[in-house]
C-alpha cells in the first residue's frame, strides 16, 4: 500500500474510532501513526486498541506506528464552594493551598510548587486563558491576585502559568505507571507532555531506555528558551499548539511553529504539528477554509506529520477528517510552489560524511529523475538524513528491524519496507531493485539510488551510494 504524499498523518484514537473496523477505515483513509491519548481511557481500553492495530498491521502487511501520549502534570484548581465562581475584572481574589483556611471566595489550588515559584506581576490563566489574573502578593499559603479578564470558573478548570518555571517533573506517578504499561505493550513512540527543560527529557529518556522513540511536546514558553538542547536530546518534537497557544500570544504561535519545524529538520528529527487542525470536523463534514490553509501551511513548512485530535477521537466524522487531511496534503505537495517553498527553508547540511552522502543521494535522485531512493537503515537515521533534503522522489526505507520499520511511519516521505539484513554490495544492489519493483515504485529500466552504511547493519553510518538500473548491474558513484 503506497501513500501518494510525503507528509504523514497522525490520528488520535478515542470513542469514535476505537473499534477494529473503524481503525481499519482510518488506516485505509490515510493514517500512518495512531495516537493513544493516556489522558483518557483505561489500560484495558488502550491494550485492546493496540492489539487491533497490530492485527491490522498483519492483515495489510504494512508497518503502523503507535504513539503513546502521556498526560503529564495538568495543573487545575480544586473544588469551589457552590461549584462555580463569577470573577469580574478588577476583583481581588485569593488562591489557597488545599486544606488551608480561606474566605468564602478562596480558590483552592492544590499545587505547592506554584506557591514556591510565582512572583508578583506574573499571570495565571484559568480555563484555557478565558480568565486571566495577575499576582499581587504571595506567601507559603496564599496567592493574592487581581482579575485582569473576568468570567465564570468552575471546579477542576486548568491553570496555565506562562511566565513561571515550576519545580515539577513532567512525569507524574500516573505517567510512570502508564509509561511502563505502554513500553510493555510495545508502543513505538512516547510523547512527553509539558516539557520545560532539557533535564525533563533526560528523565524520560532514562526510563524509556531505548524501547521507544521519545517525542518532546512543546507547549510551554520555557521549553522554547532551551529548544536546541531539547531537540538534541529528544528523538522528535510535537508542536502542541493547544497549551502553547494559551501561554503564548496567538500572534506568536505561527512564527514559533515555523522555527520549530526548521530546527527539527536541521537536527534530523521528525516534527509533528498538532491541535485543532480540522477542528470544525468534530461536528461538521467539512473544514473551514482557514483550517485547510492551516494544514497546508504545515506541509509547506516541511513538517514530517500533521495530527488530528478530537476530530478522529470523538468527532462525528473521523474517517472523513482523515480523508480530508490526506487530500489537503496531496494537493499541497502537488502545487507548483511547493518545491520552491520547501527548498527555501532547507537547512545547511552538517559538515560530516554521512550527512553529505545522504544529501548527495537526494540531489542525485532528483537530477537523474530516479524512480526512488532505497535507503538501507538499521536505526532509521539514513532515511531521516535523506528525508531532511525533502527530495522529489519517494524514499523506500529498507530495514530488518520491525521496531524501526514502525517508527519510520512518522518520517517525511519514508515508505518503510521490512526485510532481511544485507551483508554485501551485491545483496544491496539486488535488494534495492527488488524492493523498488515489488513495492510498485519502479520497473525496468527505471533507475533507483541505493544508499547504505558500511559495515552493513551498523547504526549511524551513511557512506555508500549506488545507482541501480532495474534489469542491469549497478554502477558505483
Amino acid at each position: 500500500m503506497r501513500r501518494h504524499r510525503h507528509a504523514k498523518i497522525v490520528a488520535t484514537v478515542g470513542p469514535a474510532s476505537n473499534t477494529p473496523e473503524r481503525l481499519k477505515a482510518l488506516f485505509l483513509a490515510g493514517v500512518d501513526t495512531f495516537r493513544l491519548n493516556f489522558s483518557h481511557g483505561t489500560h484495558d481500553d488502550h491494550a485492546k486498541v493496540h492489539a487491533a492495530i497490530r492485527a491490522l498491521e498483519q492483515e495489510t502487511g504494512r508497518p503502523i506506528g503507535i504513539l503513546q501520549d502521556l498526560q503529564g502534570p495538568k495543573i487545575r484548581i480544586g473544588t469551589l464552594r457552590g461549584d462555580r465562581l463569577d470573577l469580574a475584572t478588577g476583583d481581588r481574589i485569593r488562591f489557597v493551598r488545599e486544606g488551608r483556611e480561606g474566605g468564602p471566595d478562596a480558590i483552592p489550588l492544590p499545587h505547592p510548587e506554584i506557591f514556591a515559584a510565582v512572583a508578583p506581576g506574573q499571570e495565571l490563566l484559568i480555563d484555557d486563558g478565558r480568565v486571566r489574573v495577575r499576582v499581587a502578593g504571595v506567601d507559603d499559603d496564599a496567592i493574592d491576585a487581581d482579575v485582569v479578564v473576568g468570567g465564570p470558573i468552575s471546579n477542576r478548570k486548568g491553570v496555565n502559568l506562562p511566565g513561571t518555571v515550576l519545580a515539577l517533573s513532567p512525569l507524574t506517578e500516573k505517567d510512570r505507571r502508564d509509561l511502563a504499561f505502554g513500553l510493555d505493550l510495545g508502543v513505538d513512540w512516547v510523547a512527553l507532555s509539558f516539557v520545560q527543560t532539557p533535564s525533563d527529557v533526560m528523565e524520560a529518556r532514562g526510563l524509556i531506555a531505548g524501547r521507544a522513540g521519545l517525542i518532546a511536546k512543546i507547549e510551554k514558553p520555557s521549553a522554547l528558551e532551551h529548544i536546541d538542547d531539547i531537540i538534541r536530546i529528544a528523538d522528535g518534537v510535537m508542536v502542541a499548539r493547544g497549551d502553547l497557544g494559551v501561554e503564548l500570544p496567538p500572534e506568536d504561535v505561527p512564527g514559533r511553529q515555523k522555527e520549530l519545524v526548521r530546527a527539527c529538520r536541521r537536527a534530523v528529527k521528525p516534527v509533528i504539528v498538532a491541535t485543532q487542525m480540522l477542528e470544525t470536523m468534530v461536528t461538521a463534514p467539512a473544514p473551514t477554509r482557514a483550517e485547510a490553509s492551516d494544514v497546508a501551511t504545515a506541509v509547506y513548512d516541511g513538517a514530517d506529520a500533521v495530527m488530528l485530535s478530537a476530530e478522529s477521537a470523538a468527532g462525528r466524522y473521523p474517517v472523513e477528517a482523515v480523508a480530508m487531511m490526506d487530500r489537503i496534503i496531496r494537493r499541497t505537495e502537488q502545487h507548483r510552489l511547493y518545491r520552491s517553498l520547501v527548498r527555501a527553508s532547507e537547512p545547511e547540511v552538517e559538515d560530516s560524511p554521512p550527512h553529505a552522502v545522504a544529501a548527495a543521494a537526494a540531489g542525485l535522485a532528483d537530477a537523474i529523475e530516479a524512480a526512488a531512493i532505497v535507503a538501507f537503515t538499521a536505526s532509521g537515521t539514513t532515511a531521516a538524513r535523506i528525508a531532511r533534503k525533502r527530495p522529489n522522489v519517494p524514499i523506500l526505507a529498507a530495514t530488518f528491524d520491525p521496531a524501526v520499520s514502525r517508527r519510520l511511519s512518522l518520517y517525511w516521505g519514508a515508505h518503510s519496507v521490512l526485510g532481511p539484513e544485507i551483508e554485501s554490495y551485491e545483496a544491496m544492489v539486488a535488494r534495492a531493485a527488488e524492493v523498488a519493483e515489488q513495492e510498485g515504485f519502479a520497473q525496468p529500466p527505471d533507475l533507483v539510488v541505493a544508499v547504505a552504511g558500511i559495515p552493513f547493519g551498523q547504526p549511524g553510518t551513511t557512506n555508500n551510494l549506488r545507482v541501480v538500473e532495474l534489469g542491469r548491474k549497478a554502477s558505483g558513484v
